[in-house]
Parts: structure tokens; C-alpha cells; sequence
């Protein structure tokens, strides 16, 4: 039987966060709201352009995940992560850049919080300044870069795992 909304409120959350840095399609927001409650993650950071509820694109991919994850709108996307690093969160660019590592291999330290860009620009130079480490998506065929929403489901459940291995 499926949890009430109350209850899925009530649970500890885990020390994963995201911001997104100006995403622009809000059925990819909706996407990401919807994996956000599925793994019971702190809080999504939703950055520079990027729709925030209540929005019915936003609404008809989450599902009513939108009501359940803790959420902030913030325009400066730097300005949130430096506050985040302030608290002891650990600052990972999901972007491929000069000398990011596989998702596989990366080691995360928890809290943490995870940064999706622009899908078709990536993450803006001034949010890669930023962060801590950079982790990317191996890519063996033409294209260069998966669907956001996509991409935010295979980090978060691999961060998932790792931190129930580390607390195991």
C-alpha cells in the first residue's frame, strides 16, 4: 500500500541534495521532482531560469512529487552552493568537463549535493568555479550528453547505493 502524503513527510531524508542550474524544460523539472521522492532526498535547489511549482508541466511528469520534496527557488545558483559548502555539503557538477571522473568510480562524502545544468549549454562556468568535483556519465556511442531528467535518475539512485553502502 502506498504511503500517505503525511507519512512520506515524516521520514528522515537523505543527505543528497540537487540544484539545477537553469534547466529549462519543465516536464524535465517534473521528472526530477518525481526520482527526488523516490530516493528521499533533503532538498532541490532550482536555479537561474529554471520553473519552479506550481507549474502544470511541472505537475503532470511529478506526479505530486512536487507537494512531498522539500523545494527553494533561488536565482543565484552560486550564491546556494556556496552557502551549502558553508554547512559542510560537498559540491558535485554532473557536467563532463576537464578532469571529471566516471559516476562509477567517484567516491562521494555526505551531505552532498549534486549540480545538473542547461541541457543543451551544461553548467555555467561561474556554478564550475564552485564545486568540488566534477562526475560524468561515460558516453560510448555519437551522442554526448543524455536527457537530463535521465541522467538525474542513474546519479541519484548510484549515490543512493553509496551511501547504504557506507552506512551497511
Amino acid at each position: 500500500m502506498k504511503p500517505t502524503v503525511e507519512e512520506v513527510k515524516a521520514k528522515k531524508r537523505n543527505p543528497i541534495f540537487a540544484l539545477l542550474n537553469n534547466v529549462r524544460s519543465l516536464y524535465n523539472v517534473g521528472a526530477i521532482f518525481r526520482t527526488s521522492d523516490a530516493i528521499l532526498l533533503e532538498k532541490v535547489y532550482l536555479t537561474g531560469i529554471t520553473g519552479f511549482p506550481p507549474r502544470k508541466e511541472i505537475s503532470k511528469t511529478a506526479l505530486g512529487a512536487e507537494e512531498i520534496v522539500p523545494f527553494e527557488y533561488r536565482e543565484d545558483a552560486v550564491e546556494a552552493l556556496k552557502e551549502l559548502k558553508e554547512q559542510g555539503v560537498k559540491i558535485v557538477a554532473v557536467e563532463l568537463a576537464e578532469g571529471s571522473v566516471s559516476y562509477v568510480e567517484a567516491e562521494y562524502d555526505f551531505p552532498v549535493c549534486f549540480v545538473f545544468g542547461h541541457e543543451v549549454e551544461g553548467i555555467s562556468d561561474e556554478v564550475m568555479e564552485v564545486v568540488d568535483m566534477a562526475v560524468d556519465l561515460p558516453m560510448l556511442g555519437r551522442a554526448n550528453s543524455l536527457n537530463v531528467a535521465t541522467c538525474y535518475g542513474i546519479i541519484m539512485y548510484d549515490a543512493l547505493k553509496k551511501l547504504q553502502n557506507k552506512n551497511v
